[in-house]
Order: C-alpha cells, then sequence, then structure tokens
C-alpha cells in the first residue's frame, strides 16, 4: 500500500521547488522508506522526486530503482547536476502525467552531488538510462516538469488534453 499519493498534473504544487533537507535524521530516513514504499507500490515507476508526492513537507529528496527485481534503491537527498557532457533526445513518461510521453533533451553523461541516506555527500558520475532519471527527478525538485522543456505549441496541445479530461 503507497503511504504516498502522486500529485497529478496540472496542480500548481508540482511546481513547487522541494525544501533542502538540513540535516539526514531518522525522520528524514522514515520518509525514504514511505518513499520507496510508494514507488514499489505503482507498476512500471523508476523514480519519484519528494515533490511529486502528497506530503506535508516537500523535501529534496528522490528516491529511485529501476531495476527488475526492484532491489537496487538509491536515495538522492538535496542533489546537484554539477555538469554534464552530451546531449541524448529521447522519449520520457512521468508518474505525474498520466499516459503522456515526450522526447526531452537531456546530457548524456552527468555528474550529481547528493547525501546518502548516512549524512554523507557522495559523487555519481552516470550516463545512459540512470543519467536521464536522476535529471528528471532533479528537475521535480526545481520545480520543473518535463513539460517545461517542450516548445509552447507541443505545451499547448498536451494541456488541451487534461482540460477536457
Amino acid at each position: 500500500m503507497p503511504k504516498f499519493n502522486i500529485i497529478q498534473y496540472p496542480d500548481p504544487r508540482l511546481a513547487v521547488p522541494g525544501k533542502a533537507v538540513p540535516a539526514v535524521n531518522d525522520e528524514i530516513r522514515a520518509v525514504v522508506d514511505d518513499m520507496f514504499e510508494t514507488l514499489y507500490a505503482q507498476d512500471n515507476c523508476a523514480a519519484l522526486a519528494a515533490t511529486q508526492l502528497d506530503m506535508p513537507t516537500p523535501w529534496r529528496i528522490t528516491v529511485i530503482d529501476f531495476s527488475e527485481s526492484k532491489d537496487q534503491p538509491l536515495c538522492l537527498i538535496n542533489p546537484e547536476v554539477v555538469s554534464g557532457s552530451g546531449e541524448t533526445n529521447s522519449q520520457e513518461g512521468c508518474m505525474s502525467i498520466k499516459d503522456v510521453y515526450v522526447n526531452v533533451p537531456r546530457y548524456e553523461t552527468v555528474e550529481v552531488h547528493a547525501l546518502g541516506l548516512d549524512g554523507e555527500k557522495r559523487v555519481f558520475k552516470e550516463d545512459g538510462f540512470m543519467a536521464k532519471c536522476m535529471q528528471h527527478e532533479i528537475d521535480h525538485l526545481n520545480g520543473k516538469l518535463m513539460l517545461d522543456h517542450l516548445g509552447k505549441t507541443k505545451r499547448r496541445i498536451i494541456n488541451r488534453k487534461f482540460r477536457r479530461s
């Protein structure tokens, strides 16, 4: 049973940046546990950002696990993309924007700095799907959606779909 409901577009809370975690403590670790429980309760979900979830404080936390057996959890606290190189433009979906898939330009390789559950700084140098996933989730934590990467015309077409729903 998911601990949190996933906020759905066009809810304005999706545009609000996450609040920086001041210290990794038992309260934050419990939030992370609940976020993983929510992620694992979804079909076809690779990652979730706290800002996508209906929770009291939307922290700058993301949880990721796209392994087939869902046994490779990764938590990023206060993550930041420090650098990126190369370019890719592949299709993405989002748990907060159901049934919409769009091509999004991203760095091919990224360096991300974040805190782990132990409060220690971690440095990640990733490429491929992990790089795309990290960038997508960090965008969420910055109040940005995959739709924000699109041109006005494509956004208008997608927004029409949600006004009719």
